[in-house]
């Protein structure tokens, strides 16, 4: 999943272990109800929301719109404080090999009173696939049979989005066909491009059916009012399945996209929790308050270049990631205690000491800028003036402003360009633009498989903007997902990693940190809000206390 922010974008039972020692909460209960304080009357959370959203599930590319549509909507599975995969919609599933079948509750109705059923799964899964949606998350479908010739086709489209092998069955049965055995299935049937949408509506209103006039929804909150990049409002769905146990019966959310705005309204009590939007020069000072929470994360924030046109040697790149001082980078501006990335693959990934064997050769921590102006020195047509692309949002633009200063030491002298979120994900392409030399971007896991993360390189992945394409690159990553033995499916993750941050790598990004979550949360709420390895929020948790 995309992160917006400064470091943004369970298979193994040993990795259980790693998650209960990391640990997903905001903060630690004596007891379940929070040590015994008392319930608020007023069960309204404010919520500081740093980017716009996207309520369209097979739409919702970034975190800020995950955490929204999983609250909206129901998932077939839920993922548990250790990311296991629990029942939500599904009572119960069966694995056989490839074939997988959820077997749903029964009695759930969309907010419009409508039953829930299995079709509507179906239906959702297949139009994130269609290639008029033009879904940048089809791709977490390919491994349902058919998956790709659907996504792909340009005619004879019905006929290929019929023999798509998800299939409700009957009402409360949905059968799903795999590609090959997949350990993760179940588990990344949690994502939100999994999530159903109903038919009629979505054919009714077109494009506008998320409006909150027009959207229907399944899950435990429904949207009561909207306003594009403003503010949504959501209230309990008194209807919802599991009603009873939800305690918010409203969530006003506000979007503050600066933020030092955000921290001022966090401090002046118009907002009860934030979206990890905190200012580099507030960090320190927030720290040291009770409301300051951070968060381990599952992601890797990094620079990619455009390698199809502009930086095009590899020892310029080579030369442009050994420049850059990480540590400092942590030290002195991000100060989220994260740990400079050696590689792609993230701390805590299943395998990952066998995939990252040795740490890359182009990442050291504190940078070699020697090392750098040797590598620059050998590059060929090297580019020595570019433009550095970031989002708004803190703190992007202290961070390209220190990279800049570093690369300005090996001879390249930069400008930067800062754009709004949504405006910044549609120039970015793929494939890159012409205008675009190198530009910030991170990735928080969709689910707990490096295949994850691996499978945004291949040459027709719609997160790949670097225009990086290695057609032996994309056969290790179809034989990686033929490949249902975790230490064989290692082995190949470790040969996909070398080839994109190893010694004779292609490098077409520039690992700088793994990411955390730091936030800030009212005490009224600190020991029921809790973020995720994955930047998930389950609002059906959250209580606010008196």
């Amino acid at each position: 999943m995309l992160s917006r922010n400064r470091w943004l974008s369970a298979l193994l039972l040993s990795f259980v272990a790693v998650l209960l020692v990391v640990g997903c909460g905001g903060g630690d209960d004596e007891s379940e109800d929070g040590g015994g304080e008392a319930a608020a009357a007023d069960q309204t959370l404010k919520w500081g929301l740093g980017a716009e959203y996207n309520l369209d599930p097979g739409l919702a590319t970034d975190t800020t719109s995950a955490k929204l549509v999983l609250n909206i909507f129901d998932p077939l599975v839920k993922l548990d404080d250790e990311l296991n995969a629990v029942p939500s919609m599904a009572d119960s599933w069966d694995v056989n090999g490839a074939k997988v079948v959820y077997h749903l509750k029964t009695g759930a109705k969309w907010s419009n009173g409508d039953p829930v059923t299995a079709k509507d799964y179906e239906y959702a899964w297949k139009r994130a696939l269609s290639p008029e949606l033009a879904s940048d998350y089809s791709y977490q479908l390919y491994g349902i049979k058919g998956g790709v010739e659907y996504n792909e086709c340009e005619k004879n489209c019905a006929a290929l989005r019929d023999k798509v092998a998800v299939k409700a069955t009957d009402d409360k049965t949905l059968e799903v066909t795999l590609t090959s055995t997949q350990p993760w299935f179940i588990q990344q049937s949690a994502h939100s491009v999994f999530l159903p949408v109903q038919q009629k509506t979505v054919e009714q209103f077109g494009e506008r059916w998320t409006r909150p006039e027009n959207i229907v929804t399944n899950g435990p909150f429904k949207v009561e009012a909207a306003q594009p990049s403003a503010s949504i409002t959501l209230v309990k769905d008194t209807n919802w399945r599991d009603a009873a146990n939800v305690k918010l019966e409203r969530v006003e959310g506000r979007i503050i996209v600066d933020g030092t705005t955000a921290v001022q309204s966090f401090e002046a009590g118009e907002v009860d929790v934030l979206d990890e939007q905190l200012p580099a020069a507030e960090t320190p000072r927030l720290k040291e308050t009770p409301e300051y929470e951070l968060y381990p994360g599952l992601g890797t924030t990094y620079y990619g270049f455009n390698v199809k046109e502009n930086i095009t040697d590899v020892n310029q790149r080579r030369a442009m990631s050994l420049a850059v001082d990480r540590q400092s980078i942590i030290d002195n501006i991000t100060q989220a205690n994260e740990k400079p990335a050696d590689a792609f693959t993230p701390e805590g990934m299943p395998g990952r000491e066998e995939v990252v064997a040795e740490s890359s050769p182009w990442t050291p921590a504190s940078g070699d800028v020697e090392q750098a102006k040797e590598y620059m020195a050998k590059a060929t047509n090297a580019k020595k003036k570019i433009t550095i692309y970031t989002n708004e949002g803190a703190p992007n633009k202290e961070v390209a402003e220190a990279l800049q200063s570093m690369w300005k030491q090996i001879g390249i002298d930069s400008s930067i360009k800062i754009l709004e979120w949504q405006q910044f994900l549609e120039f970015l392409g793929p494939p890159p633009p012409k205008a675009v030399d190198i530009y910030r971007l991170g990735w928080v896991g969709d689910f707990v498989d490096d295949i994850n993360f691996l499978e945004l390189w291949t040459c027709d992945s719609g997160n790949n903007n670097t225009g990086f394409c290695d057609k032996e690159y994309d056969a290790l990553v179809a034989k990686a997902k033929q490949t249902p033995d975790n230490a064989e499916r290692y082995s190949i993750y470790k040969e996909l990693e070398a080839k994109l941050t190893g010694q004779d790598g292609a490098l077409p990004f520039i690992p700088l940190w793994y990411i955390t979550y730091p936030n800030l949360e009212r005490e009224s709420v600190k020991d029921t809000f809790s973020i995720n390895l994955l930047d998930q929020v389950d609002l059906t948790k959250v209580e606010i206390k008196g």
